[in-house]
């Protein structure tokens, strides 16, 4: 298979094909921070193709597909250096009763099998109504509780797992004047943004602290969940409504903590571009793979835009305005 088709740049290449084989062409220790979504383990179906992990028989055949992926993902990082995965809870089904699948878990004892330490696990809130509206899934109903909440679902956390290559890290991520932007909806208090950049002491960085503090949590509450790439038109006809891309300010975040300007940051899966886009606008280099052709399409489109004013490259997931008719008390 190789790669289909590609767009190649002095600070970005995307490839539409396989991410094993593409991987397979990188040398080794080259990239040092890889940020992905694997297929959602029988959630979702992405493509028709027979690579697709979506497409695997069974959850089992899965991780042995995905263990591939993992494995030159370790052969390509840089020694110490990180790789960071979106993923959730795999719901079994919508009744409130069918219960769940351990999908970061299994994730995470793979990585480990593999010989990544499991570094951390950020923890990113999701509204319950838009999740609700967005899904339709019918534990999360009110009429849920009202009936029966011993069949009331939960508006499951997306999480940020965070491993580490073995080795040790030979370039420091250093921030010298601390961390200089905020990713999020929260704003900084206004009396510490005077020590924006602060060449002196970092003890007295009170702005950096500020955002450090955020983002060391593991519970990240004020990811906006509306601030993706444009992804409508990479659609098929057979895809699933509410597959959407990862946050721009969850990729923010990961690509500022774990790689330094002029690196490179990978993504095996790359949708419409967004785990590029981002480090690419951070001034990091980016690689990015993605095997259906629909959303390598989009991409290409995305990362035209990469230099263009946010206003006019982003788009909202959630609209209640697209709702018209749905009571949202009932909902």
């Amino acid at each position: 298979m190789a790669v289909i088709d590609q767009v190649i740049s002095d600070r970005f290449a995307i490839y539409n094909g396989d991410c094993v084989e593409v991987m397979a062409r990188i040398p080794d220790k080259k990239v040092a921070l890889s940020i992905h979504s694997p297929p959602f383990g029988g959630l979702f179906q992405y493509s028709s193709s027979d690579r697709d992990l979506s497409n695997c028989l069974d959850y089992d055949e899965f991780f042995r597909h995905y263990e591939f992926v993992i494995r030159e993902m370790a052969r390509i990082t840089m020694p110490g250096r990180m790789s960071a995965v979106h993923c959730m809870d795999v719901p079994t089904g919508n009744t409130g009763t069918d219960g769940y699948i351990d999908f970061p878990g299994d994730i995470i004892r793979l990585h480990q099998r593999l010989g990544w330490t499991y570094a951390a696990r950020r923890a990113i809130w999701k509204e319950p109504l838009a999740v609700r509206l967005r899904t339709m899934a019918k534990n999360l109903a009110h009429a849920t509780i009202v009936e029966d909440s011993a069949k009331a679902g939960v508006a499951g956390a997306d999480y940020l797992l965070v491993f580490r290559r073995a080795g040790e890290n030979a370039v420091p991520i250093a921030h010298p004047v601390g961390l200089l932007d905020y990713a999020g909806e929260r704003k900084p208090p206004v009396e510490v943004l005077k020590y924006r950049g602060w060449t002196g002491n970092q003890i007295e960085n009170r702005y950096s602290h500020w955002i450090w503090r955020q983002y060391a949590s593991s519970f990240w509450d004020d990811i906006r969940i509306g601030r993706v790439l444009p992804f409508h038109d990479a659609r098929d006809d057979q895809d699933e409504k509410h597959v959407h891309p990862l946050q721009l300010d969850v990729i923010d975040r990961a690509t500022v903590l774990w790689s330094n300007p002029g690196e490179t940051v990978l993504t095996p899966f790359m949708g419409v571009g967004s785990e590029v886009f981002s480090p690419v606008r951070m001034g990091r280099k980016g690689i990015g793979i993605e095997l259906k052709p629909s959303y390598f399409r989009q991409a290409v489109k995305n990362m035209a835009q990469v230099d263009a004013p946010p206003s006019e490259t982003l788009e909202l997931e959630f609209d209640p305005n697209a709702f018209p008719s749905m009571d949202v008390e009932a909902a």
